[in-house]
């Protein structure tokens, strides 16, 4: 009985059993464990309601007013609510899933003020689809519906399959038309692998596959140095370089051929 290791064994050994044993004893019964419960659950939501865990409002920097309404539909929080029972993460994952957001960041700032930050996707170009005019950032994600052509006078329109694909072409292109744009209509991806220029009065650029820019340069340069687009042109085809072809309307074709016919006919006589 004096060796250190008895000693050890009745001074806590021996207390820690029967506490142990009085404990297991005590939760066996069902009564006895809801009351424990119910004490740890009254004393954690004295903590958690207390005014300093409290968020009384939500603020929304970065969004414009119909993406900031939006914003608030996906998060109907209803305040005052314990900032325990916010959940950021999940709560930032729907509001990522709004088309127009790029990326959002969600915290509880100081004075229980829910923050919500987020950035909008730019729109970089409209898509003529069989739905509408839809908006696409740089990247070609849809950003939402565009209401009217009018309103987005700096965005070039493009069409056809695999369009969206290729927005940061279609910019480089508007920027190269300049020179055109009274004229512009808009491009339309080809076989979803080049462009076509699309101008008033039913012309067009077609425009190759690879250097689809320098193509269209050029093509704005022979305008330049003859008027070249102002003449009654159904298609300029630069699809081989090294030799563009011209395809007239109908009318100028038959105006070609009378003109060709009286040509011909004063060298015979």
């Amino acid at each position: 009985m004096l060796t250190p290791a008895y000693r050890l064994l009745l001074r806590v050994g021996l207390p820690f059993a029967v506490a142990f044993g009085g404990a297991t004893w005590w939760f066996s019964i069902p009564e006895n464990r809801d009351a424990f419960h119910g004490v740890i659950a009254d004393a954690r939501a004295a903590i958690e309601q207390r005014p300093e865990f409290m968020v009384k409002l939500m603020a929304v920097d970065g969004a414009s007013e119909s993406v900031s309404a939006d914003i608030r539909t996906v998060l109907p929080v209803r305040f005052p609510v314990s900032s325990f029972d916010l959940d950021l993460d999940e709560m930032r994952a729907k509001v990522v899933e709004l088309d127009a957001l790029e990326s959002a960041r969600l915290r509880i700032r100081q004075g229980g003020v829910l923050q919500v930050e987020v950035t909008e996707r730019v729109p970089a170009a409209l898509w003529r689809t069989s739905e509408g005019l839809l908006m696409l950032d740089k990247g070609g994600v849809y950003v939402g519906p565009a209401t009217a052509r009018g309103d987005y006078p700096d965005l070039p329109v493009i069409a056809g399959r695999g369009a969206d694909g290729h927005v940061a072409e279609a910019r480089a292109l508007l920027e190269a038309a300049r020179p055109l744009w009274p004229r512009l209509r808009g491009f339309v991806r080809v076989g979803a692998r080049r462009w076509d220029v699309v101008l008033d009065r039913q012309q067009r650029i077609q425009l190759p596959e690879e250097g689809a820019v320098l193509a269209l340069e050029r093509a704005i340069a022979m305008d330049q140095a003859v008027d070249m687009l102002a003449r009654d042109l159904a298609t300029v085809d630069l699809r081989l370089p090294q030799r563009p072809t011209l395809r007239m309307n109908g009318h100028a074709v038959q105006e070609w051929w009378r003109i060709t016919s009286i040509e011909v006919g004063n060298r015979t006589e």
